[in-house]
């Protein structure tokens, strides 16, 4: 499997942070501030605390309830942000990725760790927002092991600096019966993520969903009322159709009559 050499830095705690419990000899419990390594942030432990920028909790945000929205309406459907994914794959090691989307879920869960065995499902969508400090995990080591895992679907955020402005660009792949395919963005530059029937893209350096039409998605308060308006028009109409039809069968009784 791919690996990644880890920078020097002065910072005690560049990747995050994990408490562990230490008992003295007298009985007496405290708990330690470990730092993370590069290999807690690629296979973290429940309770890890890993780092981000507010760029990358605002992407996550924005996605999350996007998918939240884009799937409400699926029973079994799950999007997962930050949940650690146990796989059943033998030697490969637990992640906890930015985004996961599960279809066929039997029952939803308040999951610290997602067990793929256990719940006899595992993720179709994976997607990574990269950071500076990680970048090479989601771009070298989860490529990898992603794959290996059985994810159909990885697309990943890569936030890169370019002539000092920020300017996310976007990856994304698919699985073959060999290795992980690349996704052909569109004229526009958009991935078409097959299994939510969206498009992912990039809009004024800011991270996009747009509907199949091409309609961007808002978050999901909008998501929800959009929702909410379809269900009260075709309920509305379902009334209306169903008056129409007592009338209709009012008035060829009256006939008979």
């Amino acid at each position: 499997m791919t690996t990644v050499t880890e920078t020097p830095t002065t910072d005690r705690f560049p990747y995050g942070w994990r408490y562990v419990e230490r008992v003295a000899p007298d009985g007496t419990v405290t708990f330690e501030q470990i730092p993370l390594t590069l290999e807690d942030v690629a296979h973290p432990q429940e309770g890890d605390q890993v780092t981000h920028s507010d760029l990358h909790q605002r992407i996550c945000a924005y996605l999350y309830n996007v998918l939240r929205g884009v799937l409400a309406s699926i029973p079994g459907a799950v999007v997962l942000h930050d949940v650690r994914i146990a796989w059943d794959v033998p030697d490969l090691k637990a992640h906890g990725p930015d985004l996961a989307v599960i279809f066929g879920v039997r029952e939803s869960k308040n999951w610290s760790t997602f067990d793929v065995a256990v719940e006899g499902v595992r993720p179709t969508l994976i997607i990574e927002v990269t950071s500076p400090e990680t970048r090479a995990i989601d771009l070298m080591v989860k490529l990898d092991e992603y794959d290996l895992a059985g994810v159909e679907f990885y697309v990943i955020v890569d936030v890169v600096q370019r002539r000092g402005q920020v300017a996310p660009r976007l990856l994304g792949y698919r699985r073959t019966p060999t290795v992980y395919g690349v996704l052909s963005p569109d004229a526009q530059g958009r991935l078409w993520i097959e299994p939510l029937q969206i498009w992912l893209g990039v809009q004024e350096q800011a991270v996009m969903c747009y509907d199949a039409s091409g309609k961007p998605i808002g978050d999901y308060p909008d998501l929800r009322a959009a929702l909410n308006a379809e269900t009260a028009a075709r309920i509305a109409a379902e009334q209306r159709i169903a008056a129409l039809e007592a009338e209709l069968r009012r008035l060829r009784g009256e006939e008979r009559a």
